[in-house]
């Protein structure tokens, strides 16, 4: 099934993919969450040539491998072999800015940036600026 997809992912989509998975990692999608990866794909320079319509897609893909056992394991795998190590601080600022975007940041949200954090090799010291800098944004 994913397998299919595996060469297929633009830079772009494994950036798709990681803030669609911070969104359904507490298994509840929430509106604001979704507005925030809306806004992302449309406002920010790195998609500027990005297709919209492929984000369904890319996240029917994230959909399926969360169904799986080691579906987390085949995300990552999947986006350590598409995306540039040049946009790893770029989508973990993305799942950053998704996870704080309704306010409230879940235990499967903050384990799962953990996650990202060590399979994408940010910097701890990076991390936490990027952090800082969510948090900023999104205050109420």
């Amino acid at each position: 099934m994913p397998e299919q997809n595996t060469h297929s992912l633009s830079p772009q989509d494994c950036l798709v993919a990681i803030m669609v998975a911070v969104s359904v990692s507490d298994e509840k999608i929430r509106t604001a969450e979704l507005v925030k990866i809306e806004a992302a794909v449309n406002l920010l320079p790195v998609f500027a040539d990005y297709d919209i319509d492929r984000t369904r897609r890319v996240s029917q893909i994230v959909f399926d491998l969360f169904e799986q056992e080691d579906g987390l394991d085949a995300l990552f795998g999947l986006i350590r072999e598409n995306l540039p190590d040049r946009l790893n601080e770029t989508a973990y600022a993305l799942a950053c800015d998704v996870a704080a975007a309704d306010g409230s940041l879940a235990e499967t949200e903050l384990r799962l940036l953990e996650e990202i954090r060590y399979e994408l090799n940010v910097d701890r010291l990076h991390a936490a600026a990027i952090e800082r800098g969510a948090r900023a944004r999104h205050v109420v």
